[in-house]
């Protein structure tokens, strides 16, 4: 919500539409659960107090306050019954105006009566801000809302931008609702992206089995296990509680490919019963049996690999136990639909009479209606598919006989080299060899991650200044890095919060005026290079400031550490301060980091006041009086609030508004003003400049500084490599450790865990074949294929660059559990030849 002007006045009537008008709209909205508003000016009712005034009346800031507080009154008195009817009693002599808080009686004595609009001035003003958010430069207020924590966040937000849509039409003039963050867009955006790969992945499918089997029937049959086997699907991810999200989308549209596999496999081998003479129903029937064996030791195999990624520890359990689960649940339903609706689909060509047993004659006629009213739907689907398969076939045509041609080549070049390995055994044995040692060494260069980056089309841009920054100069640092963005062509808006202030993602610890976050969204369809660019644009203008530190980050959706974490704990905060301080000085120079920062920081400037207790006992007065005059009239209080149209507004007393801008003014604060003989602050204490206290962080009741940094032409394994040559080059005092964390640990320990669950899928996938061919030869020599397949996996990182992460160590493991399928199913059709 922005303003066309950045005034006081613009912002502070922003501020009062958003609290009153927008808050209660968007809190009513569905599924919402908190609303914050945040930026511009807060109203607030400043009393100015003149103390010389106040001095003459013998009263103090706090006396004038309970004043005030005992005026405002709104009591319940209780009931009162009269006759039939009873009133509930209330003492209302609450605030109205203005005019009635500068009216209030402050003093009375001998007739003369002084209201506090003679001692103070009483005006509206505005709360000292604590946050300065802008969007595209101009400033502009916050309105931050939080859904319930069942609440799905796509359904959420669609509710919120519908009521935005409405409240836009009537929007005051020079206002505008600009939506800056929406986690649905990027929800709905991959699971439409994972949506689409399923259907075009199911699409090509079917269009490879037409170009191979050139069968109509025959294609149909098995396309319809796709869809079969989803909704069975879907319904046992209802029964386990699992949502549609991109993980469990991204499972079924990984095992779409999978699920025709039992259905050619079953659907082949009754076409060659049917070859050698079979009737189709007898086909059908022994067709499948003869085959059920090695469909179920392949779909078997491949749950063995899939299933336990669902009870792996840490990030990679999190991101991939639904897409485990899911394809779980799809390869069980298209086993069973392999072995029962396939060979059901095949044989309804059958007469239905020569092909049926003497003991189906007699069943009843129900059941024959049933099946004829079904068998004729599935005519009647597969000739409206059958015409639009045979119309395909026309268009491909061209196609079909170059894809003929190609597959003939292939078939007798593979029948060449099958004669010539089996001539050859040790020639092809070392080949083998050569190749998977060649795989290997590849494997080493390879560079290691946690988890790829993404682009979601927008980057974070943190800020450190100074403690003690005013939030006037980290904001005015903040509007010259969103003007630099402006004329970018790839940047669509920016967005910017100076300070912490109020809002709900504020850190209590880590909060305040010198820090600043910057929000830069890119404009749609953008490269990953372009945002790189702009990030190093960004960089470029951050450099030239003295005495910042900032780091730019991607957003997540996993809570994730900074890619390098180095704990530095102890006993001794200096000792931790300074191997803190050499270790970042260390990586900065080094060229291989960026974004290096410590959480060990200098303190807050202060003016720290030390009392003369003996000076203060001499006034008549303790140290505590003394301290809470001294708060009273640097900080001022709130006594009490005023009601203005149902919203409440504090009402804070202070001294005169000039009386508190420098040191001088905190040394000539009077400390007695109930005395003739008025004494200042600074006769009874001392007032100095200090650096007061940082934060302490502690880890295992241990102080901790942390020092985080992002690698720079390094993977995460080598930039943790650095870091501890470098720390071996710093020297410890006594009690000072030092341990590298964050991302590198929680991938060394993400990969303990699936090198321990790729050691699980080989035994299970071994034991699982053991038991089905009943032989311990047979799964050895099918488990050869494994380390084969890696060869080519290898290849495809290294041609396209990408780095071994948790992904692609998932991806190596069900490698195990999918590409031992057609060894099986070879493996067991030279069983059946050699018996």
């Amino acid at each position: 919500e922005t303003a066309d002007a950045a005034s006081v006045d613009a912002l502070q009537s922003l501020r009062r539409y958003a609290d009153e008008f927008l808050k209660r709209k968007l809190d009513a909205v569905p599924g919402v659960a908190a609303t914050i508003v945040a930026g511009g000016f807060e109203d607030e009712v400043a009393v100015f107090v003149d103390q010389s005034k106040l001095a003459q009346l013998d009263l103090t800031v706090a006396e004038l306050g309970q004043k005030l507080q005992a005026t405002n009154v709104n009591l319940s008195g209780g009931t009162l019954e009269d006759g039939a009817q009873e009133y509930l009693v209330r003492t209302l002599n609450q605030f109205d105006t203005i005019e009635d808080i500068r009216s209030t009686i402050i003093f009375q004595r001998g007739g003369q009566i002084i209201r506090l609009g003679d001692v103070a001035e009483v005006k509206e003003g505005q709360k000292d801000r604590d946050a300065i958010m802008r969007v595209n430069g101009l400033q502009a207020i916050e309105v931050s809302l939080y859904k319930e924590g069942d609440g799905n966040t796509v359904e959420v937000a669609a509710n919120i931008r519908a009521e935005i849509e409405r409240l836009t039409k009537n929007l005051g003039e020079g206002m505008v609702l600009t939506p800056i963050y929406d986690q649905s867009e990027f929800i709905e955006s991959a699971i439409s992206e994972v949506q689409l790969a399923a259907f075009q992945g199911a699409g090509l499918a079917v269009l490879v089995l037409f170009l191979f089997l050139k069968q109509i029937r025959v294609t149909l049959i098995i396309a319809v296990t796709v869809p079969a086997s989803v909704m069975m699907t879907f319904a046992m991810m209802r029964l386990f509680d699992i949502s549609l999200n991109v993980m469990s989308l991204g499972g079924i549209a990984l095992a779409v490919g999978m699920l025709m596999d039992n259905a050619i496999v079953v659907l082949e081998n009754i076409a060659r019963r049917r070859e050698q003479g079979e009737s189709l129903r007898q086909a059908s029937e022994t067709g499948g049996a003869e085959v059920s064996g090695a469909v179920l030791a392949s779909t078997m195999t491949t749950i063995a690999v899939f299933l336990p990624l669902a009870f792996v520890e840490g990030i990679a359990g999190q991101l991939f136990k639904d897409q485990a689960l899911t394809v779980t649940f799809a390869l069980l339903a298209s086993l069973i639909l392999a072995v029962t609706l396939i060979p059901m689909l095949s044989a309804l060509g059958a007469q239905s009479e020569a092909a049926l047993p003497p003991s189906a004659a007699s069943k009843p006629e129900q059941r024959q209606v049933v099946r004829r009213i079904f068998g004729g739907f599935l005519r009647g689907v597969y000739g409206v598919l059958g015409l639009a398969l045979s119309a395909l076939r026309l268009i491909l045509r061209p196609v079909m006989l170059g894809f003929d041609l190609l597959y003939a080549a292939l078939a007798q070049g593979y029948a060449q080299l099958l004669v010539r390995a089996l001539q050859s055994p040790a020639t092809t044995i070392l080949i083998s060899v050569v190749l998977l040692v060649s795989s290997g060494l590849l494997l080493n260069r390879l560079a290691l991650e946690l988890i790829p980056n993404i682009s979601q089309g927008e980057f974070q841009v943190s800020l450190e200044l100074p403690p003690g920054t005013r939030i006037e100069s980290t904001d005015a640092l903040i509007e010259k890095v969103q003007q630099g963005l402006q004329d970018a062509e790839s940047v669509a808006r920016t967005y910017s919060v100076a300070g912490t202030g109020g809002r709900m993602d504020a850190s209590a610890v880590s909060g305040g005026e010198n820090l600043g976050r910057i929000t830069v969204v890119l404009a749609p369809d953008e490269s990953g290079t372009k945002e790189a660019r702009v990030m190093q644009q960004v960089r470029r203008v951050l450099d030239d400031e003295p005495a910042l530190k900032y780091s730019l980050e991607r957003p997540q959706f996993f809570t994730f550490s900074t890619p390098l974490e180095i704990e530095v704990t102890g006993t001794d905060l200096d000792g931790i301060r300074s191997v803190a301080e050499s270790l970042v000085s260390s990586m900065t120079r080094s060229g291989s980091f960026s974004d290096v920062e410590s959480t060990i920081l200098s303190g807050y400037p202060e003016l720290q006041i030390e009392f003369d207790q003996d000076r203060i006992a001499a006034l008549g007065l303790t140290v505590p009086q003394v301290a809470a005059r001294v708060v009273d009239k640097v900080k001022g209080n709130v006594p009490t609030e005023f009601t203005f149209q149902d919203k409440k507004i504090d009402i804070r007393l202070r001294v005169d508004e000039g009386a508190r801008d420098s040191k001088a003014d905190i040394e000539n604060l009077i400390v007695n003003p109930e005395s003739s003989e008025q004494v200042r602050l600074k006769t009874v204490a001392k007032i100095f400049e200090a650096v007061g206290p940082a934060d302490i962080q502690r880890l295992g009741q241990q102080r901790v500084g942390i020092v985080r940094a992002n690698p720079i032409g390094a993977d995460l394994a080598e930039g943790a490599a650095i870091v501890e040559q470098l720390l071996d080059e710093i020297p410890h005092p006594l009690g000072i450790k030092s341990h590298v964390g964050g991302q590198s640990e929680e991938m060394a320990a993400s990969f303990n865990s699936l090198a321990f669950a790729l050691l699980l899928a080989l035994i299970l996938v071994y034991l699982v074949m053991a038991s089905l061919f009943e032989s311990l030869l047979h799964p050895f020599v099918i488990m050869f294929t494994i380390p084969l397949a890696g060869i080519g996996a290898v290849l495809a990182l290294v041609l396209t660059n990408t780095p071994v992460s948790v992904v692609v160590f998932i991806g190596g493991i069900l490698l195990v559990g999918i590409v031992v399928n057609n060894a099986i199913v070879l493996v067991d059709r030279v069983n059946q030849f050699r018996r």
